[in-house]
């Protein structure tokens, strides 16, 4: 039997506007807490803080 795989597709929302601009992977083993990543952010034109949605 294969082990299950534990990478997983998450929405980026913007700090600001709240808007899902970005999505991206990361290992929900590995990785327990939200992800927060400096991005651009075409509606604000400016780069904000981007945080991991549900």
């Amino acid at each position: 039997m294969a082990k299950k795989d534990q990478t997983a597709i998450i929405n980026m929302a913007c700090g600001d506007c709240k808007r899902r601009n970005y999505t991206t992977t990361k290992n929900r083993q590995k990785t327990q807490d939200r992800l927060s990543l400096r991005k651009y952010c075409p509606w604000c034109r400016k780069h904000t803080e981007h945080k991991e949605t549900k």
